[in-house]
């Protein structure tokens, strides 16, 4: 029976080194699994001692369950009280009011203590191994993974990460994208969850195939100056399975930060374009001139004016009579998403629409014919801005 305890002893530290886990904690844990063994498995008719703990001696594995008693003249209390003749023979020193430990051991109690080991080792393996898949996953929060589809149903697509499994809501699927069982996908990490916080048995995964930040960790695997720092992301609008604008900028005066994420022949842009299931994407050139900006976000639709109202972000594009459409865009897309990349409100108006207006007024009450109202951004009256259209 000993040999039996000794390779106990031997099996928490084989299964602490496996699992790197602290073999104490372990341990600890078979420690505190016995006292409330032995609390449950007392006869109906013993008192229960009121102070118990149990110890495994670290080198035998012998286990045993000790009482913790107060020496006293008088017993009033036998869950937690001894007299002073009984206690001097466990302790021959022991005095009033000192503390001792009996040991209250149950017969048989081995067979106990071994099954409730074995519980105590498998759960705190199944708990370490949760714990250290929540650290490895928390860490790759905003980071993109590549995911294998596991199975689909009505509500989530199940992914697999490596380690774990990712749960990928419909909601967070690109509208029109059909997924199957064994495909491989890019997916941005929403968030990691804690088991017990979700009420399932280990840490969830939540990722999206919507994420704006799903591009730009794209861009940043395909387009070696953006990984390096010279190339920015400064801002990006995206309608998920339809079209995204991203603004760009160089912190290098040589490098062209659209044509690095076009790549040569679009091949860069490309491979971004197939992995979103073919979602057209605008790369336009940032500016800290607000309306240089604004101008370029509207690409692919030349811009030959720009105004801005006296308060707030608001500004007034003016294009070529046939190129208004193209700066709106089918159902305003292309006008709402420039407004989302550089935050003004954006008013598109044509040429002549210009050239017809007096004493009216815009959508936010300004009179649009009145030129003391908004600031003309001369440079742009002449048409000097650049409108490369980079758009697949």
């Amino acid at each position: 029976m000993k040999q039996e305890k000794s390779e106990l002893i031997q099996a928490c530290e084989e299964l602490a080194h496996e699992k790197d886990i602290s073999v104490e904690m372990l341990y600890t844990a078979i420690e505190e699994a016995l006292r409330v063994a032995y609390r449950r498995n007392l006869p109906r008719d013993a008192v229960e001692p009121s102070n118990v703990v149990a110890r495994m001696n670290r080198v035998t594995g012998a286990i045993n369950v000790y009482a913790r008693m107060m020496v006293v003249e008088e017993i009033t209390n036998q869950a937690s009280q001894i007299g002073l003749e009984a206690a001097q023979k466990i302790r021959p020193s022991a005095q009033i009011d000192d503390i001792i430990e009996v040991d209250v051991t149950p017969k048989g109690f081995l067979r106990v203590a071994a099954l409730t080991a074995k519980q105590v080792i498998m759960q705190r393996i199944r708990e370490a191994e949760r714990g250290k898949i929540y650290d490895e996953y928390i860490e790759k929060t905003d980071e993109i993974l590549t995911a294998v589809v596991q199975r689909v149903d009505e509500t989530n697509v199940y992914v697999e990460l490596g380690t774990t499994e990712g749960i990928l809501e419909k909601a967070q699927c690109i509208p029109g994208e059909e997924l199957y069982e064994g495909d491989h996908v890019k997916v941005y990490v929403l968030e990691v969850q804690r088991g017990e916080s979700t009420g399932s048995k280990g840490p969830q995964v939540r990722v999206s195939r919507i994420h704006p930040n799903l591009v730009k960790r794209l861009f940043e695997m395909e387009v070696p100056e953006i990984a390096g720092g010279v190339v920015t992301i400064k801002s990006i609008a995206r309608e998920p399975g339809s079209r995204t604008k991203i603004a760009v900028h160089s912190n290098d005066p040589m490098i062209d930060p659209v044509g690095s994420c076009v790549g040569q022949q679009g091949g860069r842009v490309k491979r971004v374009v197939t992995e979103l299931h073919d979602e057209k994407i605008d790369i336009i050139k940032w500016s800290d001139n607000p309306a240089e900006f604004v101008a370029n976000a509207l690409n692919p639709a030349h811009v030959v004016g720009i105004y801005t109202a006296d308060e707030g972000k608001m500004c007034r594009a003016v294009v070529p009579d046939n190129q208004l459409s193209l700066a709106i865009g089918d159902k305003g897309q292309n006008a709402r998403l420039a407004a989302k990349l550089t935050g003004w409100k954006i008013d598109i108006k044509s040429e002549s629409q210009i050239l017809g207006m007096e004493d009216m007024e815009d959508e936010y009450g300004n009179p649009i014919g009145n030129a003391e109202t908004y600031e003309v951004f001369e440079p742009f009256i002449s048409g000097s801005v650049d409108l490369d259209d980079d758009t697949l």
